[in-house]
């Protein structure tokens, strides 16, 4: 096996990410556009998309970390919003956008089309939210759109499944397609709640944090592997399985959770980067399959898809977000009111993704009889298309569309006060206990080892306030940050004065190790403090 391709995949799309920081454009369409220029470079792989390393090797463990970081008591107060996207929406859209190609494409039949049309519906919220974590959009939308990119895969590919066996001859009926859909919802939701607590003890009964973090890496693959045993849906399974275990992740080890969080930072960036990529390395392979005189035709149809794909996502945003609070009282005074512009960054914010083009590549090459699998190169060519087009032309003009709508966007002050207030109340009951501790003798300090267990508590209380202060006017500094930058160059100055106590033999490289280490979780506890 030459592994070469992989290495130039991963390194070359981690290159193009971090490059994309430093420019005005989304790391995702960065690396589409770099993936369309290089597909045609002489000596380029040939990077073929594979469905069965795409979704049971990928897809998991990028919606796990996208669920462990959402918040599952937002989720769940914007379930009716999400729930009408990642169902109803992805639904629609598999109807509307296969009538649509069905009645566009000569020789496309209709049971062909609604495989297309399942495989378009839904979108990938990943360059979505990348947008939005940038541009800063209200944590109502944000919320719904992250719900949606977390959900909608389950009800895209069941409904792919039913399409694809009506389209093979498996004669599939309504009623079939009804109960597979049902089976694999009820069956995914079914098999992550086993799954949520026996894993989350095992989190917080394993002592030792490699063991631990080498179960964390393994449990989206696990919940989603198991789903899929029992026909249900792994999307699902791995979804309800990671906002259980982010939900209740401050129960688990202060080490692991350090460890854990900067392990999952690294394999989503990877992950992330090379997918992106990937969409755009596909182009060779996609125009491959159709002839000269298809590819004509296709660029047509592939224009009034999108179109389709963008209007569809319309269609359904503005009546969802509406309608429901007209006809129930009880919504209006539970929900907050959504606004036209809301429902605009909704509804422009539908790019389509990798999950898009696995299902499509996935489609078989023969139908039950032996014959071909109609319009299937067709139906890879629209696939990509609308992929590539929902993300270039929507992902482009997203950020200045939320800009010219003037979104209300997030108050840092408020945030820093909310946080100044939680501080203060963890402080003040820490400190009753602590003083409760200290009063039993068997927790006897020296006097100024238990001031210095108050001056800490005092440090943390006072230092979200300092924020709210004044800024040094040489330096554009509030008290706190100079704080923590002069005890971070502090704790420089320890390292080197370690480092040159080995080199001169004074000290041994395991000790040397046991310094830096204590050095290093006094840096990052400062760091994480300055985010």
């Amino acid at each position: 096996m030459d592994v070469m391709p992989l290495l130039l995949l991963v390194a070359g799309s981690a290159a193009i990410a971090a490059a994309a920081r430093r420019t005005p454009v989304p790391a995702p369409l960065l690396l589409v556009a770099v993936g369309l220029l290089v597909s045609y470079l002489p000596g380029v792989p040939d990077y073929t998309l594979d469905p069965d390393v795409v979704l049971p090797l990928l897809l998991p463990p990028l919606l796990y970390t996208s669920a462990t970081d959402s918040s599952y008591l937002d989720l769940r107060a914007q379930l009716r919003p999400v729930a009408l996207l990642s169902v109803g929406y992805v639904l629609f859209a598999t109807f509307v956008v296969g009538w649509a190609v069905y009645r566009l494409v000569p020789g496309m039949p209709l049971t062909a089309a609604l495989v297309l049309g399942a495989v378009v519906a839904p979108p990938d919220a990943v360059a979505a939210t990348a947008v939005a974590r940038r541009v800063g959009l209200p944590s109502r939308i944000t919320t719904i759109l992250q719900g949606e990119s977390l959900l909608n895969d389950a009800t895209a590919i069941t409904a792919y499944k039913v399409a694809l066996a009506a389209a093979v001859g498996e004669g599939a009926t309504w009623a079939g397609g009804v109960g597979e859909f049902l089976v694999a919802a009820v069956g995914g939701v079914g098999v992550g709640l086993v799954l949520m607590a026996p894993l989350h003890w095992l989190r917080t009964h394993l002592k030792e944090p490699l063991l631990q973090n080498t179960l964390s890496l393994l449990i989206p693959f696990v919940a989603y592997a198991v789903a899929e045993q029992f026909h249900a849906s792994g999307v699902l399974a791995v979804v309800v399985v990671a906002l259980y275990l982010g939900h209740r992740a401050w129960e688990v080890d202060f080490a692991t959770r350090l460890q854990e969080e900067a392990v999952w930072k690294m394999v989503a960036f990877v992950l992330e980067s090379a997918v992106f990529a990937l969409i755009g390395l596909q182009l060779p392979v996609v125009v491959r399959g159709l002839g000269a005189d298809e590819g004509a035709d296709a660029a047509g149809y592939a224009v009034v898809l999108f179109l389709v794909v963008v209007a569809a996502r319309f269609v359904w945003v503005y009546p969802a977000a509406f309608l429901p609070r007209l006809l129930s009282a009880r919504l209006r005074e539970r929900e907050e009111n959504p606004t036209w512009k809301g429902a605009m960054i909704t509804s422009w914010a539908g790019m389509r993704g990798v999950v898009s083009l696995a299902i499509a590549f996935s489609i078989p090459m023969t139908v039950h009889g032996g014959g071909p699998f109609p319009q299937r190169n067709m139906i890879l060519f629209l696939t990509f298309t609308t992929v590539i087009g929902t993300l270039v032309v929507q992902g482009l003009t997203l950020p200045p569309l939320i800009r010219l709508l003037k979104l209300p966007t997030p108050d840092p002050q408020a945030a820093t006060l909310a946080e100044a207030n939680a501080q203060a109340q963890a402080s003040r009951a820490a400190e009753r206990h602590l003083e409760e501790l200290l009063a039993d003798e068997r927790n006897a300090l020296p006097p100024p080892l238990a001031d210095r267990l108050r001056m800490v508590l005092e440090r943390r209380r006072n230092a979200v306030w300092e924020r709210l202060g004044q800024v040094n006017a040489v330096t554009g500094e509030t008290v706190d940050d100079t704080y923590r930058r002069l005890s971070r160059e502090m704790i420089g100055t320890e390292r080197e004065v370690f480092v040159k106590l080995r080199d001169g033999r004074y000290i041994d490289d395991e000790m040397l190790r046991t310094l830096l280490r204590r050095l290093d979780l006094e840096e990052a506890a400062a760091y994480r403090e300055a985010a």
